[in-house]
């Protein structure tokens, strides 16, 4: 199948990707396949990743730094939407698709290669996340999907790969898939497709169980500058240095767990586990710093633009023109979203304790019950009367 003469495949060093290689080369007819491992801060060495597709084939293996980029022009715009799909999760492995899928494109471009190439599978979302993107980025060049059309269950593509000189994984396979990068981890797969079962203990790696955190609470102080994190407790940070520190201390004290049926794009439910701790912990803080500095309209219209925005990153649009439009508007509202969430990380909880800005709407003497009280109480009776016009003039005609 000559669908290809040189083909960049976004690669990961797991056993999907690795089979594409020889898979391409030996069944579809490609003549040298590229591969790209994209470091979003997976914790992996990249080295013996890179050595491992040269092994298997590849004729070039590309391993590019990608964290800075991932966390500077991808989580943070998010965190400033507020994204959270189905009002839970915070997209953290959707958010890696179309960066890796820009990096895919860049590669061809430089390369000369004619297509590039994924490992994923016919009924999950990255699928629909590659293919959008790279088309959006550059709609003519090829797409490969060799899981897509394979029909190979684990252990017939870890026998295929063994006949093409790629060794089967040493230790013994984990029943989950997991994916993980900086922002968190997916883990699903294995006895977590029964939605009734408990996840155990060893599925989690960057929260600590309830039981083994401190008794005593800690508090960090967030601040933002038009919206994205830049200082923990007052010291500023680089944007990977503070997802790094954020995640182990939210992290330590439990926070940033999720359990859930979510609804995946191509219409069937699919029961997910994610960690997430610092990713959850901005996005709660950021919208409750927008409780203050934003007016009430604002606030409110841009809930829906939230819910919106988080769809279509889950939907594998992040290049699309309604989501470039949502992003002028939400970009619009950050410029006074600046100043400091103060949070009480315990026992799994992260609760919002202060918040204060230079840019606040909120009034002390308004606000107050107290003698500073310089509320006109008696202009209250007029707003009201006619705040209920309608409703009165309704019920004189419909009462009976």
């Amino acid at each position: 199948m000559g669908r290809a003469k040189k083909v960049v495949l976004a690669y990961s060093g797991g056993v999907d990707t690795s089979v594409c290689i020889p898979y391409l080369k030996n069944e579809w007819g490609v003549e040298e396949v590229i591969t790209l491992a994209a470091d979003l801060g997976q914790g992996e060495e990249l080295g013996p990743i890179q050595q491992k597709a040269l092994d298997a084939g590849a004729s070039v293996s590309l391993v590019q730094d990608a964290r800075e980029t991932f966390i500077r022009d991808y989580a943070f715009p998010a965190i400033q939407a507020n994204a959270l799909y189905e009002n839970r999760y915070p997209l953290s492995t959707a958010l890696a698709r179309p960066l890796i899928a820009k990096m895919l494109v860049e590669a061809a471009a430089e390369h000369g290669a004619d297509a590039v190439a994924h490992g994923c599978t016919g009924k999950g979302n990255d699928q629909v996340r590659f293919d959008v993107s790279i088309a959006a980025l550059n709609p003519k060049i090829k797409v490969l999907a060799p899981a897509r059309e394979w029909g190979f269950d684990r252990p017939t593509a870890i026998e295929y790969g063994e006949k093409h000189g790629i060794p089967a994984p040493v230790k013994k396979s984990s029943p989950y898939s997991i994916d993980k990068n900086l922002l968190g981890r997916s883990v699903e797969a294995g006895y977590l497709e029964d939605p009734w079962v408990e996840p155990l203990e060893e599925v989690f790696e960057m929260t600590r169980a309830i039981a083994q955190t401190p008794d005593q609470p800690t508090y960090v102080e967030i601040g933002f500058e038009r919206g994205v994190p830049v200082t923990l407790d007052g010291q500023a940070y680089s944007p990977v240095a503070l997802i790094s520190q954020l995640n182990a201390l939210t992290g330590g004290h439990g926070i940033g767990r999720i359990d859930m049926l979510e609804n995946r794009l191509v219409g069937i439910k699919s029961r997910e586990i994610y960690e997430a701790p610092a990713l959850l912990t901005l996005i709660q803080a950021h919208r409750d710093l927008e409780s203050i500095t934003l007016t009430a309209d604002v606030t409110q219209y841009k809930r829906g633009i939230e819910e919106t925005y988080a769809r279509l990153v889950y939907n594998g649009q992040w290049y699309s023109p309604l989501k470039s439009a949502l992003d002028s508007f939400i970009q619009d509202t950050q410029q006074w979203v600046n100043g400091t969430v103060r949070i009480k990380l315990q026992k799994g909880s992260a609760t919002i304790v202060g918040r204060k800005s230079d840019n606040s709407l909120y009034s002390d003497d308004m606000a107050t019950y107290g003698a500073e009280d310089k509320f006109d109480h008696r202009a209250a009776e007029g707003f009201i009367y006619v705040w209920g016009m309608s409703t009165r003039i309704w019920s004189s005609k419909h009462s009976s």
